[in-house]
């Protein structure tokens, strides 16, 4: 750790924060994994686009996770079996289709969510109110960098 009056190079910012993700993600992970019904990363990933970005249809939402529309659809397909995802027709096109969570996919979102902050919390109740406040708005200040790009 970085004791002199100097701030921490980027980095050693980088490096921390790299760290703390990947913990993080083991946190999240593991509050996945608690579900009575675990879906995989994946499908995680396209329940949570999905609550971000409502009636998306499929190839927009392969646009947003990275990965083929075949893919997603066969993700979707899963989705859906599951209850969590409902496929409608779209009303800017007949051929399309527009993808939305259901009650039931908004609901195991909901408690996802609520796992992560309950594990999260545990952590952040371990600092003091101060390292807590220098957090907050040292992560203000990240998210309002990364979104400027």
């Amino acid at each position: 750790m970085n004791r002199s009056s100097e701030p921490p190079g980027t980095e050693t910012v980088a490096a921390a924060v790299t760290e703390t993700a990947e913990l993080l993600e083991i946190m999240f992970e593991r509050a996945r994994e608690a579900s009575p019904r675990p879906l995989s990363t994946s499908q995680v990933r396209a329940v949570v686009a999905l609550d971000h970005h409502d009636g998306l249809n499929l190839r927009a939402l392969a646009d947003v996770l990275g990965s083929t529309p075949p893919l997603v659809s066969r993700l979707c397909d899963r989705l859906e079996a599951v209850g969590f995802l409902e496929r409608l027709p779209s009303s800017a096109s007949r051929r399309e289709i527009t993808l939305r969570l259901s009650d039931r996919g908004r609901a195991y979102l909901q408690d996802l969510r609520a796992r992560r902050r309950e594990s999260l919390q545990a952590v952040l109740a371990k600092l003091t109110p101060e390292t807590r406040a220098a957090l907050a708005t040292g992560l203000r200040e990240f998210r309002e960098a990364a979104a400027g790009d």
